[in-house]
C-alpha cells in the first residue's frame, strides 16, 4: 500500500548520535554475549555440540528511533503485548490514524514517492504475466478471473493493473477516505476497459479482520500493507484467506524487504521484514513460493522490494526432490 524510505530512519540515527548499525543500511547485528557458548576447560576434551543457527525471528532488529531489539519476540511483546487485546488494538488503531491523515492521492499513498508508480506497475505486470498463462491457461475462454486487492488504498494497483487482467476485482482497505476515492477512480466512466471488467466490491475492513468468501478469488494481491500485521495475525490472515482461493488460485505478496532481521516504523506502526523472516512466516502459513522477483528501478534510498507468488500446494519440482530423497532413504 505504501513505501517506507530509509532516509527517515537515517535522520533518527543522526539526531540521536548513534552509529547506523541497522539492517537496512547494510550492516549486521552482533549476537549478544549471552548467545555465545561458554568455553570448555582445556583439560577436558569433548565432542563439539551442533549449534542451531538463529532464525530471522531470533535475529535482532531496530525501530525508527534507533532502538535495538534482541529479537522479534522482544519487539512484539513491547508493541502488542502477550495476549493483551487492548494493546494490540492500540497498535492497529495508531496505524489507521496515521493513514487517515494522508491525502488520497498517488503521491500520498506512496509516501511522497508518487514518481515510482510507473516502475512499480511495470514490474508487477511483468511478474503477473509470468504467472497467469501457467496457472490459468483457460483465462478468457470460459474462466471468469476474480482478484482481491488487499490494502488497495485509492485503487491505484487495481486501476493501473488488476482490472485489465481480471473480470472482477474486490478492494479491501481499512482507511475510509482512501476507499471512497477508489470508488470514484474505479467508476465505469473513469476506466478504459470493457464492460467485462469491473471493480465489484469495496470492503472497508482491516486485513486482520477480513474473511473472504469461499473459492471466490483466482489471485489475492497483497501489496505494501502486510507490514501492519503482527506475526500471529499475518499467519491467521493467510490461513483464512486460503479458503477464498479457487482451485489453482494463489497469492501475490509485494513488500519492502529489510536486509536482515526487521525494522519497526514507530510512526505508522508497521514492520519491514527480511526475506528470510518472510520465508519463515510463509512456512508457518502452509504456503509455498511458486515464483519470486526483485523490483527494479526504484530510488536507492528506498528499501528493496520483492514480489512473491505463493501457492497452497508444493511446487512440482520441490515435491519431486523430496520424493526422490525419501525414496533414497528407503532403499
Amino acid at each position: 500500500m505504501k513505501t517506507k524510505n530509509k532516509s527517515k530512519l537515517m535522520s533518527h540515527m543522526i539526531l540521536s548520535g548513534k552509529a547506523p548499525s541497522l539492517p537496512s543500511l547494510g550492516s549486521h547485528f552482533q549476537i549478544p554475549d549471552l548467545f555465545l557458548a561458554p568455553k570448555l576447560p582445556a583439560r577436558r576434551a569433548r565432542t563439539p555440540l551442533a549449534v542451531r543457527p538463529l532464525t530471522q525471528m531470533e535475529i535482532g532488529g531496530l525501530d525508527s528511533d534507533g532502538r535495538e531489539f534482541r529479537n522479534a519476540d522482544e519487539m512484539w511483546r513491547e508493541e502488542v503485548g502477550d495476549g493483551d487485546h487492548q494493546k494490540k488494538s492500540q497498535w492497529y488503531n495508531k496505524g489507521i490514524n496515521y493513514w487517515e491523515g494522508v491525502e488520497a492521492t498517488v503521491d500520498g499513498v506512496l509516501g511522497g514517492y508518487g514518481h515510482v508508480n510507473e516502475a512499480d506497475i511495470k514490474a508487477s505486470e511483468e511478474f503477473l504475466n509470468t504467472i497467469l498463462p501457467e496457472r490459468f491457461p483457460d483465462a478468457g475462454r470460459g474462466r471468469h478471473l476474480v482478484a482481491l486487492d488487499c490494502g488497495s488504498g485509492i485503487g491505484r494497483v487495481t486501476k493501473n493493473l488488476l482490472i485489465r487482467y481480471f473480470n472482477e476485482v474486490d478492494l479491501l482497505e481499512p482507511v475510509s477516505h482512501f476507499l471512497e476515492s477508489a470508488r470514484v477512480n474505479l467508476a465505469p466512466e473513469n476506466l478504459m476497459v470493457s464492460e467485462l471488467h469491473k471493480a465489484a466490491n469495496f470492503y472497508c475492513v482491516p486485513l486482520q479482520e477480513f474473511t473472504p468468501d469461499a473459492e471466490r478469488y483466482d489471485v489475492i494481491w497483497v501489496q505494501w500493507c502486510i507490514g501492519h500485521l503482527a506475526d500471529d495475525d499475518f499467519i491467521s490472515f493467510f490461513k483464512r484467506a486460503q479458503a477464498g482461493l479457487k482451485p489453482g488460485g494463489l497469492f501475490v505478496l509485494k513488500e519492502n524487504i529489510a536486509k536482515t532481521g526487521f525494522v519497526l516504523d514507530k510512526e505508522d506502526k508497521s514492520i519491514t521484514r527480511s526475506d528470510s523472516y518472510f520465508k519463515e512466516l510463509f512456512n508457518q502459513c502452509g504456503l509455498y513460493i511458486y515464483k519470486m522477483k526483485d523490483q527494479k528501478g526504484f530510488p536507492d534510498e528506498l528499501f528493496a522490494v520483492k514480489m512473491y507468488a505463493l501457492t497452497t500446494e508444493m511446487p512440482r519440482q520441490e515435491a519431486s526432490c523430496i520424493r526422490q530423497k525419501s525414496e533414497g532413504l528407503t532403499l
